[in-house]
């Protein structure tokens, strides 16, 4: 599983992204956008690995409010849905 998500990571763009994030009614300004980009580029195994040690928390002053609280419900969403498999 983790060499399919790696594949995956290694091929995402930043358009991805921003797409993913509209289908999901988040509308990250372009400082977010590379925010966000960024840091799931550099951090995303560090996550896969050791998931209940991550907190979104620490984060919040990156996003507007409006938007901060949009990707923790994402990010809670799909934690919750593939916790499982990781």
């Amino acid at each position: 599983m983790f060499n399919i998500v790696d594949r995956y990571m290694k091929n995402l763009s930043i358009n991805d992204v921003d797409t993913f994030a509209k289908k999901k009614s988040v509308n990250l300004s372009n400082e977010e956008l590379e925010f966000t980009y960024t840091f799931i580029k550099k951090n995303y195994k560090e996550i896969l690995q050791n998931p209940k040690l991550f907190n979104i928390d620490r984060y919040k002053s990156k996003y507007s409010p409006e938007n901060f609280d949009k990707v923790k419900k994402v990010f809670t969403e799909y934690f919750s849905k593939y916790q499982r498999f990781l």
